[in-house]
């Protein structure tokens, strides 16, 4: 080999970890993956709010024959209204239902791939739609529930000490007072506290501040009626609905 080949040769081995280094500009013509994921997150926020849609309170009173828990108690249709009926399994399969469809919505999100280039910010997106979803569904005339099974369900599947913690706060509160919606609100409360402790992520703890303030807002005829004494009790046996919707 003369000498002009060989520089020649070695020159162009030199070019190829230049050549590979610059592949990635090369492939800027293509779509970024930004771009890629923002249609993924359009699709998983829709497909969450779809899954959120679903009321597990009018589909397990159906199945087991039990009346349309928009006609009796509070008129809510979740988990601590069903049990007025004096069913404690449709009222667990509800608590059941509504929980884990917010913490099927955001694992799925989690296991996306197209997902993975949001970040917590794309999960906490997902959150707020399936709790969106519970709270306005499309297959029952945007009447939903409170949120609160659902709320917890989402914590959980963001972060387990987030939705422990966010749950525990529950859990004493209703076993001191005996009222779901002042256990509800003191979890509400809390949560975003919890999530800036915990996650920190500024998409997370946005997310779990707007949830608990929808929660709140969905709570105002319980206030009313915690200020007034006339809350029901957890295991209240039912009343026919009242105009204003409050338990």
């Amino acid at each position: 080999m003369s000498t002009s080949e060989t520089a020649v040769t070695t020159a162009t081995l030199q070019s190829v970890p230049a050549a590979l280094q610059s592949t990635p500009a090369t492939l800027q013509g293509f779509p970024a993956a930004q771009e890629i994921a923002m249609p993924v997150l359009a699709l998983m926020a829709v497909l969450a709010y779809l899954i959120g849609s679903v009321s597990f309170a009018v589909w397990v009173s159906r199945w087991m024959g039990l009346p349309d828990p928009h006609t009796y108690g509070s008129g809510n249709p979740g988990a601590t209204n069903v049990l007025r009926t004096g069913s404690r399994n449709a009222a667990f399969l509800t608590l059941l239902g509504d929980a884990g469809k917010g913490f099927a919505a955001v694992a799925l999100a989690t296991f996306s791939h197209g997902m993975h280039q949001q970040g917590s910010t794309g999960l906490a997106v997902v959150a707020l739609a399936v709790f969106l979803g519970h709270l306005y569904p499309v297959f029952h005339r945007f009447q939903g529930g409170k949120g609160v099974a659902t709320a917890a369900g989402v914590l959980l599947a963001l972060n387990s000490l987030l939705g422990f913690a966010t749950l525990a706060t529950w859990v004493v509160a209703a076993l001191v007072f005996r009222y779901s919606s002042l256990a509800a609100l003191a979890a509400a409360f809390l949560a975003p506290a919890y999530a800036l402790a915990l996650v920190g992520s500024p998409g997370t703890v946005l997310s779990v501040a707007l949830m608990s303030t929808l929660l709140v807002m969905r709570h105002t005829n319980n206030i009313r009626k915690l200020l007034r004494g006339e809350e029901s009790r957890i295991g209240g046996r039912s009343k026919p609905a009242a105009s204003a919707k409050g338990g």
